[in-house]
């Protein structure tokens, strides 16, 4: 005789596969109540990763099915960027990493559960909320690993190095990548630039364009991009550009 448990219990196992994780709004959506979810912990069906968070007793879960948990059951606002998404896309051959490192970028204000972030998921964690650039301009779901996430495109992920730059990301390294992206979709780089709040990023971002005179640069328009007024210090006893009124460390200006 199959029982309410046994009915719930298959229910869950068709959305928990191999890799993934289950939250407590996923629980409640398939009618769980949280004395049934103790009973299938005390029973070996599931095993708790933190509070709030569960996967199969056995299961290796990696940073991927934790992240596709957080976007798609909790209604977090957090994709990959920067660093990390250039390297989903191909382009990890142009800069180098010291210790393997996870960037998120989520809207200000948005915070992360202690499950998450309390887990040793292989890679340091590195968190940056802002919101410099529109919430999901530039943001596509990936497969990695055989699961989706949201990542951001390569037009955004540049952005977003730019953004931690000088202090968490190297200009020069930044130049580097610049390099290798041949491929950038004009209108969405006119987008985000046009959108885009912060001054630092958009004059950096148009002098690495104009410096590595890629054939995509002369289809941004530019006259729609707010660059300020006034000089901008990115870096101290840095070279002094007059286009786009930046101090930038002498090795990127001698590149």
């Amino acid at each position: 005789m199959t029982t309410d448990k046994d009915t719930k219990l298959r229910r869950l196992f068709k959305v928990l596969h191999q890799g993934n994780v289950v939250t407590i709004p996923l629980l409640d959506s398939l009618g769980i109540s949280d004395n049934l979810r103790k009973y299938y912990l005390e029973s070996g069906w599931l095993k708790a990763l933190g509070r709030g968070a569960y996967k199969k007793p056995g299961d290796k879960v990696e940073w991927q099915g934790a992240l596709n948990a957080l976007q798609k059951q909790t209604g977090i606002n957090v994709h990959v960027g920067g660093l990390s998404a250039l390297e989903e896309h191909g382009y990890s051959h142009y800069f180098r990493l010291s210790k393997a490192r996870l960037y998120l970028f989520s809207p200000r204000q948005s915070t992360l559960p202690k499950w998450f972030i309390n887990v040793d998921w292989g890679v340091e964690l590195f968190h940056k909320t802002t919101s410099f650039l529109p919430d999901n301009t530039g943001i596509k779901e990936m497969e990695i690993k055989g699961i989706s996430v949201a990542v951001s495109s390569p037009e955004r992920a540049i952005m977003e190095c730019l953004h931690l730059a000088p202090q968490n990301t190297d200009l020069v390294e930044c130049f580097q990548v610049f390099e290798g992206l041949v491929n950038l979709k004009p209108r969405l780089v006119t987008e985000l630039l046009s959108k885009c709040t912060s001054i630092k990023v958009k004059r950096l971002f148009l002098y690495m364009a104009e410096k590595a005179n890629h054939q995509w640069f002369q289809f941004i328009k530019t006259d729609k991009v707010d660059l300020g007024n006034g000089k901008r210090m990115i870096t101290e006893k840095g070279v002094y550009n007059a286009r786009y009124l930046i101090s930038i460390p002498k090795e990127l200006a001698e590149l």
